[in-house]
């Protein structure tokens, strides 16, 4: 019974992460505004992520933070900055029903992970969820529900592991 109590506990101790919701076709331009692409450095282009479409992300989101959204998140420009704005403003992962491919393949790149889920509608801004990267398990502990995303494949988990294809590269060539 101790051990069982013991579990529960160390469930509900676990730190759940807060969700920024999204709609469809969310473009890199909403992302990150094109007058600051001449900043390279993640944690400066965060200080703008969404500044012109949501004023109140980047002052008021947190690391571990998750965002979801519906179809064809990162649609527009093929630029590294907006999964790089995202990154640095510390963004656990995005969670989408689906992904413009070239930004899909950019936060992989950069080490930011990228779940599909067609349940994303059932996830409201707040909620607080955890997500495990490996099953595609979704759990909503504002809910008490769980869903199934599509898990990354293991290549693709250890390149966003390795914190993006560079340090992916560099792990392999050791």
């Amino acid at each position: 019974m101790k051990q069982k109590h013991a579990q529960n506990m160390a469930q509900e101790l676990k730190p759940s992460s807060n969700v920024w919701k999204f709609g469809n076709d969310i473009d890199t331009d909403a992302i990150i505004p094109g007058k600051y692409l001449t900043i390279n450095k993640p944690e400066e282009l965060a200080r703008h992520a969404f500044e012109g479409v949501r004023p109140e992300f980047s002052p008021g989101v947190k690391e571990g933070d998750i965002i979801v959204a519906g179809f064809n998140f990162g649609c527009g420009s093929s630029r590294e900055h907006a999964p790089l704005a995202l990154k640095g403003a510390k963004v656990k992962c995005i969670i989408a029903k689906s992904f413009a491919r070239i930004f899909f393949r950019n936060a992989i790149n950069i080490g930011l992970p990228l779940l599909e889920c067609p349940d994303t509608d059932k996830i409201e801004e707040g909620d607080h969820i955890e997500v495990d990267f490996v099953s595609g398990i979704i759990n909503n502990a504002t809910k008490n529900q769980a869903y199934n995303a599509t898990p990354l494949p293991d290549f693709v988990r250890g390149i966003v592991d390795a914190g993006g294809l560079i340090g992916y590269a560099r792990k392999m060539v050791q």
